[in-house]
């Protein structure tokens, strides 16, 4: 049984689904939306708001924290300086998930646009 065990597995080990969290942030981070199946953007939400939340503190202890998810200092550097400002007074729901109605070709899985809920301007965020 699994009482309280939140978190999906995907069917995969658990260093395989670190991984596929972290390669998803990642990708997040650089482009501001992915479109990824509806149960993995959702998980994704869980991953990418708390690193948010750290890029507002914006101190050394913050960044540490930060590089030990996404291990690449370019994307905590982008995440400290264009992600993290743009949500200094908003306290939270800093992803929107919407639902795309096409569904995958191959197996017919629902997919998502997981998106920044407030889109950094255009002048200070240059591209990863």
């Amino acid at each position: 049984m699994r009482h309280s065990n939140s978190g999906r597995k995907f069917s995969r080990t658990p260093a395989h689904r670190k991984a596929l969290m972290q390669n998803l942030a990642k990708a997040f981070i650089i482009h501001g939306k992915i479109i990824t199946t509806e149960p993995k953007a959702k998980d994704l939400r869980r991953v990418v708001e708390p690193l948010i939340t750290l890029a507002k503190r914006n101190d050394l202890a913050a960044k540490r924290l930060a590089y030990k998810k996404l291990n690449d200092h370019a994307l905590v550097k982008r995440l400290f300086d264009y992600i993290g400002p743009v949500f200094a007074e908003v306290p939270g729901g800093y992803t929107r998930v919407v639902k795309l109605a096409e569904r995958r070709k191959g197996d017919n899985a629902p997919m998502a646009i997981i998106e920044l809920s407030r889109q950094p301007t255009a002048e200070n965020n240059p591209k990863a």
